[in-house]
């Protein structure tokens, strides 16, 4: 008994210990993260709880729950001024300096050199961790092919992202024109946008496997998951809890992996064949999608450290992400904004795709801060118009939520209006030709969904913009389309409201939507 009580106390002592010793460490890891985080001038204005240790300890406190707060505070007193001001950011990271609207394009203009958008991304995705190796540049590849070869491709691959969007859609909200069917809205995105998705990167049939679906949905989650832990712990702890995190990723990234290998293998192969003339290949023709420009550039490029199945397959991990995570993202908000604002009628009139997802985009952005660059020049970078200093290391951000709902720059902002910028455009063309100017054209242009501006930063702007926007609006632009042809929707009685959490958009997961198949299609 007595030896029992002994163990049991000693153990209770230990555990103790551990505890206290683990507090201990992590205080000590999260004062030597602010130590070591870049030195910014005092004479920045801040918005949060002030200066000092206790002030930082508050604001990394409130940071999950206040920080769209402070950002429209700050908007209001000194972005609106044309003044810069430091806003507080996770525990891991430092505070950033939040760049007025005005001062867009000095920021967005500097060299990659100076301020780095794909440093900076890679701080904010822990790219290190979560896509399953170190260094920011050497996940970027596919990236590169996105910007160099989609935009001029996409018309060629039109017809195949249809039919899945077609086949995902009945799959997604059945095919029954008897009975209204409830079906939740986010499973709806997310069984529809990763098989359009994978169409574009990989082509059928792996568009249709649902394994490999499925372990590409779980590897995004994975993702965002880790993302909102890293940001909570102290800078010098991720080399351990990031691995440890990233196991997930791993697991699904090799199951889809096997799936894939056997077809890079063979697209590898068969194109290879055919560049060296080939008989047995003068017939064939590579499909149209990511991997096979990504073979071509690589080769026109004299890349050939990343043609294998296995380098190709980590390539295309950021490029799936990114396009799962955000579309899926945009999507389900634009069915809240729709279906919460508008009625049965109003949408019978829904002719005109653009001007609606481009209208959520602005009113329910998917971050308050998407706009990012991080100084990596060694002296820093000084402002020409303030003449404040940014040492290296530091961040520069834009404010995107706030402008987006400034009533200066649109009218009555917090409404969702889906007629807002088609409305710009059906006025031009109803106009005589007399009437129209090149400024009302240019104007008409803009406002089109994939173009940005710093009014608009949904999708970024500047030669950073997102390079997949046109194949993100042609996606939306055929399932709205598909869906208000072909199935009876009815109206949500009120849109359901997201949840900020930090920088991050938690939307309503449980929503359910009501919807009936047409006997026949609009």
């Amino acid at each position: 008994m007595s030896d029992s009580l002994t163990f049991a106390l000693f153990e209770a002592i230990t555990l103790w210990r551990a505890a206290i010793s683990g507090a201990f460490f992590l205080v000590l890891s999260f004062l030597y993260d602010l130590w070591a985080q870049p030195r910014l001038s005092k004479l920045f204005p801040r918005v949060g709880n002030g200066k000092g240790i206790l002030a930082t300890a508050m604001d990394w406190a409130g940071y999950i729950r206040e920080y769209g707060e402070w950002q429209n505070d700050g908007y209001g007193k000194y972005s609106k001024q044309n003044r810069s001001y430091l806003i507080p950011s996770g525990p891991s990271r430092p505070m950033e300096i939040v760049v007025p609207r005005s001062q867009t394009k000095w920021m967005l203009d500097q060299p990659d050199n100076a301020l780095s958008s794909l440093h900076a991304l890679n701080d904010v995705l822990f790219t290190d961790y979560n896509f399953l190796e170190s260094g920011f540049a050497n996940g970027q590849y596919g990236i590169h092919v996105i910007h160099r070869c989609l935009a001029r491709k996409l018309p060629l691959i039109i017809p195949d992202l249809e039919n899945e969007v077609n086949k995902a859609m009945d799959l997604a909200f059945g095919t029954d024109t008897d009975n209204w069917k409830s079906a939740n809205l986010w499973g709806v995105w997310m069984t529809i946008v990763p098989r359009v998705v994978t169409r574009l990167l990989v082509g059928h049939p792996v568009s249709r496997d649902q394994v490999f679906l499925d372990n590409m949905a779980k590897f995004t989650a994975d993702v965002v998951r880790n993302i909102c832990i890293l940001n909570m712990f102290p800078k010098v702890t991720h080399p351990v809890v990031g691995r440890l995190l990233a196991i997930p990723n791993w697991w699904h990234w090799w199951r889809s992996y096997k799936i894939i290998s056997p077809i890079l293998e063979r697209r590898l192969y068969d194109m290879e064949c055919q560049e060296r003339g080939d008989p047995s290949h003068d017939n064939w023709n590579a499909p149209e999608n990511f991997v096979t420009w990504f073979i071509r550039l690589a080769k026109e490029e004299g890349r050939f450290d990343v043609l294998s199945p296995f380098v190709i397959s980590r390539r295309m991990l950021q490029v799936e992400f990114a396009a799962i995570h955000t579309t899926v993202l945009t999507g389900h908000s634009l069915m809240l904004d729709l279906l919460g604002k508008w009625t049965k009628k109003g949408l019978s009139r829904l002719y005109c795709t653009d001007s609606p997802i481009r209208e959520s985009m602005r009113v329910s952005c998917l971050s308050p801060s998407l706009t990012k660059r991080k100084v990596i020049a060694r002296e820093g970078i000084t402002n020409p118009v303030e003449r404040w200093h940014a040492p290296y290391g530091s961040y520069l951000m834009l404010s995107v939520s706030p402008i987006h709902l400034d009533e200066e720059i649109y009218e009555n902002p917090e409404e969702y209006d889906a007629f807002r910028f088609s409305r710009v455009r059906q006025e031009f063309e109803s106009s005589q030709d007399e009437e129209k100017t090149y400024e009302d054209h240019l104007k008409v242009m803009n406002m089109s969904m994939g173009t940005t501006s710093d009014k608009h930063l949904a999708f970024g702007h500047g030669r950073h913009a997102c390079p997949g926007r046109f194949f993100v609006a042609h996606e939306l632009k055929m399932i709205l389309a598909y869906l208000l042809q072909n199935w009876e929707v009815r109206p949500l009685q009120e849109r359901p409201k997201s949840t900020w959490i930090g920088e991050a958009i938690i939307p309503p997961f449980s929503t359910n939507i009501e919807v009936k198949r047409r006997e026949r299609p609009l």
